[in-house]
């Protein structure tokens, strides 16, 4: 079951060409406009986002078992922190492809990213396992580019960048390292991948920054162009009736001469015949 009428694709019942899975129908609207509703609640990629909240206090209370240093625990809490890193990509790229973006999801997923996040950091910080300027410098970054955007929303959307991106997985990886219980190469490995996350952190938050001043820049300059732009036409409209030397005038001024030697009638309908 599709849930595509049989109208939208040719009668056929079979989705129209290049229909995605997750599309409602289409309904009627005033003047004959057609509006799409918002995808349900309930569709995969919700269900990923709630899991992955779920999986929050799953994980900090794994991670913080026996003290928080047993490494069977500490293996079981990275299982958690893998899954919910996991379900962060294949949520939205299926809101994306099948056209199930929600106002729920579009609250609760970067919600979800931040809490788990944040999670982890705070408590290895907390167990001595990762030093509290590392996690302050995270935690600063991804809560003041989140209000930035807030702060430029009205003058348009600051797209993720693949910086952006590359940092995510950067710290991902580092945290789920640390969260394990490594010796040897392996902990001086992750040291690295954690000091590449925090450069990564703060080179793309200054990305994003020059971003929000030239996208808040331009806004500002649209919204001038557009005031400036009302107000000649404002001016044109009240001088609209004023006749210009040069051309002929109009409005209720403009009326035709009289007929010379007529008896003062003006040169409209027959009369103007005849004044030839």
């Amino acid at each position: 079951m599709t849930g595509v009428p049989a109208s939208a694709s040719g009668g056929t019942g079979r989705p129209a060409p290049g229909g995605k899975l997750g599309v409602p129908p289409r309904s009627q609207g005033a003047g004959g406009t057609k509006a799409v509703d918002q995808a349900g609640l309930w569709n995969i990629a919700n269900i990923l986002t709630m899991i992955r909240l779920v999986l929050v206090p799953a994980f900090v209370v794994l991670l913080l078992q026996d003290g928080g240093h047993d490494p069977v625990w500490r293996a079981w809490a990275w299982a958690a922190f893998a899954v919910a890193m996991i379900t962060d990509v294949f949520d939205g790229h299926l809101a994306r492809t099948y056209n199930l973006v929600t106002d729920f999801g579009k609250i609760a997923d970067p919600i979800a990213d931040k809490a788990i996040m944040a999670a982890g950091l705070i408590c290895l910080s907390s167990l001595g396992d990762l030093p509290w300027w590392v996690t302050a410098v995270i935690l600063a970054r991804e809560l003041g580019i989140t209000l930035m955007r807030f702060w430029v929303i009205r003058h348009g959307v600051i797209p993720a960048s693949r910086g952006g991106k590359v940092k995510t997985l950067a710290q991902g990886s580092a945290v789920g390292m640390y969260v394990l219980v490594l010796t040897g190469p392996l902990a001086t490995l992750r040291f690295w991948v954690m000091a590449v996350a925090v450069v990564l952190t703060v080179v793309t938050a200054l990305d994003y920054v020059r971003e929000a001043i030239i996208l808040r820049r331009k806004g500002l300059e649209a919204e001038r162009a557009a005031k400036a732009g009302g107000g000649a036409v404002g001016a044109g409209g009240e001088a609209g009736g004023e006749s210009v030397p040069g051309q002929p005038a109009t409005g209720p001024e403009a009326e035709a001469p009289e007929v010379p030697g007529g008896s003062g009638a003006s040169a409209k309908g027959p009369a103007a015949g005849s004044a030839r």
